[in-house]
C-alpha cells in the first residue's frame, strides 16, 4: 500500500466544510492532513478558525494544527454567508467552545514553509472556501508554484450558473482575484463546480443513513445538515441540499467517482455584473490553453456510500 497523500486543507467552515474535514479525518490510510488553514468566507475568520477547531475536537483530532489566515479577500471587501450557515457558520448543533489553540504562525507562512520543506510535488492543497490564502502565498513566494502537487478546489459553476449572484459561485465571488492568480500560476488544478455538487443532494434517506451510525460525530453531522439544507430546500424546492465541499476529499480518496474534462477556465474580475464568474471553455472553442481539470459528472450513490462508510469510523 502506498503512503498516504499529504494534504493541507484550506477552509472556512461551514457545515459542508465540516463534512469534508470529517471525511479526511476518517481516511488516514489515504490522506495525511499536515494542517488546516482557515480563511474568512462563510463567516469571518474568528469564527472559521473556531469552527475548524470544533470539528477537530469532535473527531478527537487535536493533533492536527490549525493556522489562521486572511481576514479579508486580496482586493475586494469581504462577503459572508450567514444566511446559509447561520450566525456562527456551524449553526444547528450545540457544541462547547474549542479548547485547542490556533498556532502562532500565519496560515500563509505555514503553506509556504510546508511546501518548501517537503519534496517538490508531494503536497496537495485542498481549498474548500475562498482561495485568498493560496493567492497570497503564491504572490509572496512564486517559487512554491512548481512544488505544489495539485490544487483540488470546490468552486465555480457553468451550466448551473451561480449561487450567490446569477453568474458566480460563492467561493469564487468572495475572492475572484485570488482564483485568477492561482489559475494563471501553472499549478495543476482540479475544480469541483456546482455542476457536480448539485448532483449530491442530502436527501432524507441519505441523512437517515448517517443518523443510523449512532455515534456522536454522526449525530452532530445530522444536526448540521438539517440546519444547512433548509436554505437550499427553500431555494431549489429539493429533497435536501447540495453537499459541496466533501467532493474535494472524496476525489482524492476515490477519483473514479468523478468524470470531467481538461479545459480552459478564466475568472471575471472586472465586471460587477458578472464578477467572479467562471468562464469554462467546455467545448474548447476559444483557442485558449487548457489549465483546469473541470469535473462535471459524479456517481452520487457511490459518493454517499463512501461518506457514510467513513463517518462510521469516527
Amino acid at each position: 500500500m502506498s503512503d498516504p497523500r499529504k494534504i493541507i486543507i484550506d477552509t472556512d467552515p461551514g457545515q459542508d466544510d465540516a463534512a469534508a474535514l470529517m471525511l479526511a479525518f476518517a481516511s488516514a490510510h489515504e490522506l495525511k492532513v499536515l494542517g488546516i488553514t482557515t480563511v474568512a468566507g462563510n463567516v469571518p475568520l474568528r469564527l472559521t478558525s473556531r469552527n475548524a477547531r470544533i470539528v477537530c475536537e469532535l473527531c478527537h483530532r487535536q493533533d492536527i494544527p490549525v493556522y489562521e489566515g486572511a481576514v479579508r479577500p486580496m482586493v475586494r471587501a469581504l462577503v459572508t454567508a450567514e444566511h446559509v450557515h447561520g450566525k456562527t457558520g456551524l449553526d444547528g448543533a450545540d457544541l462547547p467552545e474549542p479548547s485547542m489553540a490556533v498556532q502562532d504562525q500565519h496560515a500563509v507562512d505555514f503553506i509556504i514553509e510546508t511546501l518548501r520543506s517537503h519534496p517538490a510535488g508531494s503536497v496537495t492543497l485542498c481549498t474548500l472556501g475562498p482561495m485568498t490564502n493560496i493567492g497570497l502565498a503564491l504572490q509572496r513566494a512564486p517559487d512554491i508554484a512548481p512544488m505544489i502537487r495539485e490544487i483540488v478546489m470546490m468552486g465555480g459553476g457553468f451550466s448551473e450558473g451561480g449561487n450567490i449572484t446569477p453568474a458566480a459561485e460563492f467561493n469564487i465571488y468572495v475572492d475572484p482575484h485570488a482564483v485568477d492568480l492561482v489559475l494563471k500560476s501553472g499549478v495543476p488544478v482540479t475544480m469541483m463546480p456546482l455542476d457536480v455538487t448539485h448532483q449530491l443532494m442530502t436527501s432524507k434517506a441519505r441523512v437517515a443513513r448517517i443518523a443510523a451510525i449512532g455515534t456522536r460525530p454522526a449525530r452532530v453531522m445530522v444536526d448540521w445538515l438539517e440546519f444547512f439544507e433548509r436554505f437550499d430546500e427553500e431555494k431549489y424546492g429539493s429533497d435536501g441540499g447540495p453537499l459541496h465541499d466533501p467532493t474535494v476529499i472524496a476525489y482524492l480518496i476515490k477519483p473514479e467517482l468523478f468524470s470531467g474534462r481538461y479545459c480552459n477556465v478564466e475568472i471575471e474580475t472586472q465586471s460587477e455584473l458578472t464578477m467572479g464568474m467562471t468562464v469554462v471553455d467546455w467545448w474548447r472553442v476559444s483557442g485558449r490553453k487548457s489549465n483546469v481539470q473541470v469535473m462535471r459528472g459524479v456517481d452520487a450513490d457511490g459518493f454517499f456510500d463512501l461518506l457514510i462508510e467513513r463517518f462510521a469510523r469516527l
